[in-house]
């Protein structure tokens, strides 16, 4: 058998053991392996390169040269994105089946993509070979990842500046205002702490706290290695309960708690329902950092602490935060979650944030009557989100995760809402 073939063989098989068996870190892990050099030179383009361009609304044709099901779970996608997916196994003959090759346009130029970097680089060389005018993303999947940019919310009107971070590639969402020489942010990821740093330093100010709303079960909270750094770390008094193993190295935060940020106020606002201890932020009296609890397009799913037997107590204690908690505060409050999926709509300054009033005239789920509301959110929940049985516990400090391993567990979707549909608008 031609190496290429026996390579394409063991790799196949290797692929449908691990996941039968849901060794997902190994499957992930797979794309490290080393791929036959291409005879020819591809260019590459960055994540980030990537990212202005669909930004710039540049049409794009993305070949994923991923599994169909990391492809359907996960996946760059936009308006002016076409999307095709062909794992690159198909491409390991030294003859590829034209139904394959019929796939993929050879009128215009593709950008193919993997999880690391190493098969898409393959794949394009193959398909260069072949006439195709390609190029392939510098670290797949994984670099998409690490993207994390930071937008001003221009319709903030409290004291100093407050910004928003985005994580497109699974739709986090974290806050940093700053006023004086004093910052604090917001639902830190512990893969950017060296980002959050460094933004500060940028900005010549000192970070004062770090502060999470809840106890996340889609990425790994960045309060705790920011608290190892000399920064005060801040979590809801009200999630100690679930097991928190660190509480006593923490400041907590009860309901009425205010944290000064220069002449900024963070005041602590108890919304129980996506989880028993989520906990807003009110910062200066303009946005409410709303956690998982409400978002611009969406409500929080109430099923991850207590699963499907719990899921009607919490979406009730949900209805009854937003209606006596959230939506009691003046219309032009603006709110921003702590995650977007597709179906939301960034306002005209790029951020993820909407006044509560347009929110209202929106999104029908605000204005039910509760058993209205408890049936709608519990009807149509999506998939819970990748790997939460062991973010959770690594996030109540009952289980250790390296750098590496923490990144990787996070990597995929969010699926903290009630719907990935939009629910503004209806």
């Amino acid at each position: 058998m031609h190496a290429r073939c026996l390579y394409c063989a063991v790799n196949e098989i290797l692929y449908k053991l691990l996941s039968g068996s849901g060794r997902y870190g190994e499957l992930y892990n797979m794309d490290e392996m080393d791929f036959p050099t291409p005879d020819v030179t591809v260019d590459s383009v960055t994540p980030e390169e990537l990212k202005a361009r669909i930004d710039a609304g540049e049409e794009l044709t993305i070949l994923d040269a991923r599994m169909q099901s990391d492809y359907e779970e996960w996946r760059i996608d936009g308006e002016n994105v076409e999307s095709i997916n062909v794992p690159y196994f198909e491409f390991l003959e030294d003859e590829i089946d034209d139904d394959v090759l019929g796939r993929i346009p050879d009128d215009r130029e593709i950008t193919v993509l993997c999880a690391k970097g190493g098969a898409s680089e393959y794949v394009a060389g193959t398909l260069k070979e072949r006439g195709y005018e390609v190029e392939h993303l510098e670290d797949g999947m994984n670099g998409w990842a690490r993207i994390y940019e930071r937008v001003e919310v221009d319709r903030y009107d409290g004291s100093g500046t407050l910004y928003q971070y985005q994580r497109p590639s699974s739709g986090c969402l974290g806050y940093l205002v700053v006023d004086g020489d004093e910052a604090a942010v917001i639902d830190p990821l512990r893969a950017f702490t060296d980002r959050y740093l460094d933004d500060v330093d940028d900005l010549d100010v000192d970070l004062t706290y770090a502060i999470d709303t809840h106890i996340h079960a889609d990425h790994i909270s960045g309060v705790r290695a920011l608290d190892a750094v000399g920064v005060e770390g801040v979590i809801p008094e009200a999630s100690v309960d679930r097991g928190v193993t660190y509480a006593d190295e923490m400041t907590l935060a009860a309901d009425g708690d205010e944290f000064e940020v220069g002449d900024a106020t963070i005041e602590t606002v108890y919304t129980p329902g996506h989880t028993s201890g989520m906990t807003s932020y009110l910062i200066d009296g303009s946005l409410l950092a709303t956690g998982d609890g409400l978002f611009v397009e969406s409500v929080a799913r109430p099923d991850l602490e207590e699963g499907d037997d719990g899921a009607p107590e919490a979406a009730a204690q949900l209805y009854e935060s937003l209606q006596e908690r959230v939506l009691t505060l003046p219309d032009d409050t603006l709110i921003g979650g702590a995650h977007f999926s597709d179906a939301a709509e960034p306002a005209e300054d790029g951020t993820y944030t909407a006044p509560i009033g347009q929110l209202e005239e929106e999104m029908d789920a605000l204005t039910m009557d509760e058993d209205d509301f408890v049936e709608l959110i519990l009807s149509d929940m999506p998939p819970r989100p990748a790997n939460y049985e062991d973010i959770i516990p690594t996030n109540l400090g009952q289980q250790e995760a390296d750098d590496e391993e923490a990144f990787e567990l996070e990597l995929g979707p969010n699926n903290c809402a009630a719907s990935q549909e939009s629910l503004a608008g209806d």
